[in-house]
């Protein structure tokens, strides 16, 4: 989440004029995350989240996730609905860009989840799998493994970032094309479950959020994702073996990984690393200045990356 493009009240106003939420009492733009513009929505009739899209969000997808969100809502996995208008129209249009109205969910993000609220999330991860095993819909991943080359040649000379990136980068791409694997079960995915895209109340999963990298996909591939964002700390350089196992024996709860798919983790984690360590670096050299959004440091993905390339590095994903 960030602010790029700001709403004139008159526009706002206007906006919400077409839901039956109520009239506006403020509206306070949210500065996590770098994908879309979006607000704290509060009205007559409640809270919701107003999202402007940006960047990487092509306004051609949105009916995918309106679709997708539908069908996990149907399946009783805690997400927010898209606030449909008075017409039953999802997707707006304000200050030239494409919008929608989002339910708002109780729950914080957490910084610092314990090992129960790993589990709770490993669950959850599960569970939204098994719930999308039957989902017909489908989406390129823009930044899946076919992109991550691209997204490096964008990003420019890597050596600008960190001292000596360009090499490992070169290095881990010819690695990974000449490994990747091609044949796991796969359907959509999140493809960015971080702490900050859940919310909980204590150790319960109240909403999964911040659908827009979903994408088909490796199920094993998120996974690691998710191992990679809340088993280590925020520098990337330790990953805590407690919150790992309990991620990996939540999700086990509702998955059984195949043989397969358990030997492939690490290479699996060595790609999600590189990919967050890829767009981070390509956003920390090309966001606005004037940006009201705050820039995340490359360094903790590529010390992850590091991790999951060591030998042992199976043994981060055992569970108990």
């Amino acid at each position: 989440m960030a602010v790029y493009t700001h709403v004139e009240p008159d526009d706002l106003a206007a906006l919400v004029a077409r839901y039956d939420i109520g009239t506006v009492v403020s509206c306070k733009g949210i500065a996590e995350g770098v994908e879309n513009s979006n607000f704290l929505l509060e009205t007559t009739g409640g809270r919701f989240i107003l999202t402007l899209y940006e960047k990487r969000v092509s306004e051609g997808d949105l009916p995918f996730f309106v679709d997708l969100l539908n069908h996990l809502a149907s399946q009783n996995c805690p997400v927010p609905a898209m606030i449909r208008d008075r017409s039953g129209v999802a997707i707006q249009q304000v200050s030239g860009r494409a919008a929608c109205v989002i339910q708002f969910l109780p729950g914080i993000s957490l910084t610092q989840p314990t090992p129960n609220q790993c589990e709770a999330a490993g669950a959850a991860l599960g569970a939204m799998h098994r719930a999308l095993e039957d989902y017909t819909g489908a989406r390129e991943n823009s930044m899946g493994h076919m992109h991550w080359r691209a997204v490096a040649e964008a990003t420019g000379d890597l050596d600008v970032v960190l001292p000596g990136l360009q090499s490992t980068v070169d290095q881990e791409l010819a690695y990974l094309d000449a490994h990747w694997p091609n044949d796991l079960p796969a359907h959509v995915i999140h493809a960015d479950l971080f702490p900050d895209n859940v919310l909980m109340l204590g150790d319960r999963v109240t909403g999964l959020i911040d659908f827009y990298f979903a994408a088909s996909d490796f199920r094993a591939y998120d996974l690691v994702i998710t191992h990679a964002s809340w088993a280590f700390s925020a520098d990337g350089k330790h990953c805590d073996p407690a919150r790992a196992e309990a991620l990996m024996r939540g999700y086990a709860r509702e998955i059984a990984l195949s043989d397969a798919e358990v030997a492939a983790l690490p290479l699996l984690a060595r790609g999600a690393s590189l990919r967050f360590l890829l767009t981070r670096a390509h956003d920390w050299v090309h966001t606005p200045a004037d940006a009201l959004v705050t820039r995340k440091d490359p360094s903790p993905f590529l010390a992850r990356l590091q991790r999951y390339s060591a030998p042992d590095a199976a043994s981060l994903f055992a569970v108990g």
